[in-house]
């Protein structure tokens, strides 16, 4: 039987990695928790259990999680963000998998976002497929600062596995706000980056868009209020990383000047 590393990043998540851990116990040979030098008590929860516990400063997801797996000692991995759990059917799933020598080079996934303790199961959240394991020989994390994706070799195709991935995303309205200013600062400075263009034009209508694909096509309207708060903070990130860009492309300006 071919043996699985599961990986885990953490900062912070006292109030998450024993959960996350404790749904991988099961299917898990090693495990290995990247941590960035938090300042709560997740380092001394991790140490308390079966875990290989390093620091690394962080310097964006794709980087902490290549470094993840440039440490592990098994060619099989399982990919996880501390406030993510392995449901039931899904550990089945992998197990079944396992026992099999993991026929197949990568598989994927849905997570299911748990908001403010509710499933949402709409909106461009649900299915949210996801890439999580896979052969290390082929496929690697790409260089995006956020919102990560793990690139394939061209011959793989991955395989799909009943189950989900719960993420408890957030557990308040706040805390979601609190992200999304977060996310949208680091989008707002890869457009600059890039050096795109018509901004002033994006930040008008790509909101409008957001909101009317997720509340609408993506039956958001379906979930109750937490559909429309969703779609509603989809569409006010989007605002945020155009109004943010064009604002400091202005004071760059400025400067210059």
């Amino acid at each position: 039987m071919k043996k699985l590393s599961v990986t885990i990043i953490t900062y912070n998540e006292e109030k998450n990695i024993a959960r996350c851990l404790d749904s991988v116990s099961e299917i898990a040979d090693e495990i290995i928790v990247i941590d960035s030098y938090s300042t709560d008590s997740t380092k001394d929860r991790c140490t308390r259990e079966n875990v290989k516990f390093f620091q690394n400063k962080f310097e964006g997801y794709s980087a902490q999680k290549n470094f993840a797996n440039s440490l592990s000692s098994n060619d099989y991995i399982l990919s996880l963000d501390a406030d993510e759990v392995v449901s039931s059917e899904l550990k089945k799933n992998i197990i079944a998998e396992k026992n099999k020598d993991f026929p197949k080079k990568a598989y994927y996934f849905n997570r299911l976002m748990i908001y403010c303790g509710k499933p949402v199961r709409c909106t461009d959240w649900y299915p949210d497929k996801k890439i999580r394991l896979w052969h290390k020989n082929f496929a690697m994390w790409n260089n995006a600062i956020i919102h990560e994706k793990l690139d394939l070799k061209p011959e793989v195709k991955p395989f799909y596995l009943k189950g989900d991935v719960l993420h408890y995303s957030f557990n308040s309205i706040e805390e979601h706000l609190n992200q999304s200013n977060k996310f949208s600062k680091i989008a707002a400075e890869q457009l600059i980056l890039k050096n795109k263009k018509n901004l002033f034009f994006k930040m008008i209508f790509s909101p409008t868009f957001k909101f009317v694909k997720n509340y609408v096509l993506k039956f958001g309207i379906l979930g109750g209020f937490n559909g429309f708060l969703i779609s509603a903070l989809i569409a006010h990130e989007t605002f945020l990383k155009y109004a943010k860009a064009i604002h400091k492309k202005r004071s760059m300006s400025e400067n210059i000047v």
